[in-house]
């Protein structure tokens, strides 16, 4: 009895004696095996120390804070760019952006800055151990691009706001022509222009999506829509030549009996900037304002 008490007093006697911060300390629990004392005090070392910022870093990217794991990342570059852990930093900042991507209904910022810290990373550190895995990344973000510019186009077509829509897919093909969703845009390209009165036009598009992705599901409902359109190119209010275009780059692509070469690939940062309609309605199309934000 007398040693259990003894023992009992002692024990508490230990937990009396020790500070909040020693609690604290002792209490924290990893991140993803990263020990959390390195968030605790504002030291120099700490603000230095390669291995500290970079765990620092590895805790909030794996607490889904990205935000503050960018601050970490960037901080380790700023201070060791040849740092061995260098070009892994370079590309835990692509992903972040990544990461920081919603859905394919919102701004697409953080694909564009994804893309751009990745080619960066690919640029600063070329041959590195993760330059196959950027390059994953940024086809994903393309990938994801390509589906916001489809889905902004659809919104403007169940708007009925074919022009605004028909640029859009346009910007598809010109841009993504081997994306998954180039079928649909070009179809719903074609159902635009249908829509506009612009039959020939439509038939164009219709038999180069039957050519240029023939086992598509898009491919099949081009032929039902070429059926309706019954093979005649009614009189349009467009002129023939290709300054009546409602975009001044209109039908680069390929149109069927013109050349198929399609233009390179424009960087990241260009390519899915503002896009400008015509000031003037070349087919008498009025525009609804997009709803989802002011990148669409």
């Amino acid at each position: 009895m007398l040693a259990g008490g003894f023992l009992l007093v002692s024990l508490l006697a230990s937990g009396c004696s020790s500070t909040p911060k020693e609690k604290a300390v002792a209490g924290s629990k990893a991140v993803g095996g990263t020990d959390e004392q390195i968030f605790l005090g504002d030291t120099i070392e700490k603000n230095y120390d390669p291995n500290v910022i970079m765990k620092r870093g590895e805790a909030f990217f794996e607490k889904e804070e990205y935000a503050e794991a960018l601050v970490e990342y960037n901080h380790f570059l700023d201070l060791h760019k040849t740092h061995v852990l260098a070009p892994y930093a370079a590309f835990r900042i692509g992903e972040s952006h990544f990461k920081m991507a919603k859905s394919i209904d919102r701004d697409p910022e953080p694909l564009t800055k994804a893309i751009t810290a990745l080619e960066r990373m690919r640029k600063d550190f070329p041959g590195s151990r993760y330059d196959v895995q950027a390059q994953q990344k940024i086809q994903e973000c393309h990938d994801w691009l390509a589906q916001m510019h489809l889905f902004v186009g659809q919104f403007y077509y169940r708007r009925e706001s074919y022009l605004a829509a028909a640029h859009r897919f346009e910007q598809i093909m010109k841009i993504y022509p081997d994306k998954p969703v180039a079928p649909d845009a070009l179809y719903f390209l074609a159902k635009s222009y249908h829509a506009l009165g612009a039959d020939d036009w439509a038939a164009e598009n219709l038999t180069l999506l039957a050519e240029k992705y023939p086992n598509s599901k898009a491919a099949a409902d081009g032929r039902s829509l070429m059926a309706k359109l019954g093979g005649k190119k009614p009189d349009t209010m467009i002129a023939k030549d290709a300054s009546a275009a409602p975009f001044s780059d209109a039908r680069p692509y390929a149109a069927p009996g013109k050349s198929s070469e399609l233009p390179d690939l424009p960087s990241a940062s260009s390519a899915f900037g503002a896009l400008t309609l015509p000031s003037a309605n070349a087919l008498g199309q009025s525009f609804t304002a997009c709803r989802l934000g002011a990148w669409c």
